[in-house]
């Protein structure tokens, strides 16, 4: 697939013509990384933005002890980075390739130049750092007002809309989890998550087979948060 083709399919640009498209795919840079190599760390400088047209990678917040949570799983055609298009600050969180992952960069002075010509992609850009801002909403009233089961079952849910797969058997993620990831997403403990991960296998709303999740009755499962 072309830079192009993949820069349509990216929910940023998708409003732009395909001139724009094709314009804006040769600033594009590749990059290859690794499984487990970091892409950047929180506090490097930002100045560019990340397209993944191959691979995964987890956003995540890291303390000094060595905690973690992850913030986001992201797959093909999604992007990160994009703050660095505005302000070229410190980056704010960690990311991590899960896979190997071909990543393209697109520079803040590009893209500044490029939006200088077309004004309208402000639009997107906004609507993308709003729902950031919902996302982190989000997060911050689960941890406080939800309790183990109710944050696992918000986050499998949530997993199952953004990236599932519906199937015969239900709908399945098609992210490989560990119980050490799926507690990083709760922010939870991992003794807690596979508690409750168990509970749901036993009630036959979920299956859990190497490390393939499967929400067996999803609509079931979302009776069980408030």
């Amino acid at each position: 697939m072309s830079h192009a083709a993949l820069l349509s399919e990216v929910s940023l640009f998708a409003g732009l013509e395909d001139e724009a498209l094709e314009s804006l795919s040769s600033l594009l840079r590749p990059r290859r990384f690794a499984r487990g190599e970091v892409v950047f760390h929180q506090g490097d400088v930002g100045t560019s933005l990340f397209i993944i047209r191959r691979g995964e990678i987890d956003i995540r917040l890291s303390s000094p002890d060595g905690k973690e949570v992850i913030l986001s799983l992201l797959g093909r055609g999604d992007f990160f980075g994009e703050l660095a298009l505005l302000d070229g600050e410190p980056r704010s969180t960690d990311a991590v390739a899960r896979e190997e992952s071909e990543l393209l960069t697109l520079q803040r002075e590009d893209f500044r130049r490029f939006l200088e010509t077309r004004p309208g992609i402000s639009l997107g850009l906004l609507a993308t750092l709003s729902q950031m801002v919902r996302h982190v909403t989000q997060l911050v009233h689960d941890t406080h007002f939800l309790d183990a089961r109710e944050r696992l079952v918000r986050v499998l849910l949530d997993l199952g809309r953004e990236q599932g797969v519906h199937g015969p058997g239900g709908v399945v993620i098609p992210c490989n989890l560990t119980q050490t990831d799926l507690a990083n997403l709760c922010g939870l403990t991992r003794e807690s998550t596979n508690k409750w991960l168990r509970f749901y296998v036993r009630e036959g709303l979920l299956s859990y087979e190497g490390g393939v999740i499967t929400l067996v009755h999803p609509e079931r499962l979302g009776r069980e948060t408030p």
